[in-house]
């Protein structure tokens, strides 16, 4: 009978965490914008600029060369 009385014990203090946690979110500002997630999946997504575009194909062009080169040290060593 003393195990009830232990976990009643722990489970108002958990409610009282979860309570303490709820007023700071709130105190906070966590909900105040309530209708913007509604309407987030409308939005475009901004367009990625064309440097970073480029800039992301010469790092692919130098992997491809990298695994190019590696390839064909593989197949030198291989005769």
């Amino acid at each position: 009978m003393s195990v009830v009385f232990v976990l009643v014990f722990a489970a108002i203090v958990m409610a009282g965490a979860f309570l303490v946690a709820f007023i700071w979110s709130v105190r906070n500002g966590q909900y105040e914008d309530t209708y913007t997630p509604s309407v987030r999946i409308l939005f475009d997504d901004p367009e990625v600029k064309k440097e970073e575009e480029e800039k992301s194909r010469s790092d692919q062009s130098q992997l491809a060369e990298k695994r190019e080169k590696s390839q064909s040290s593989e197949n030198v060593e291989s005769y």
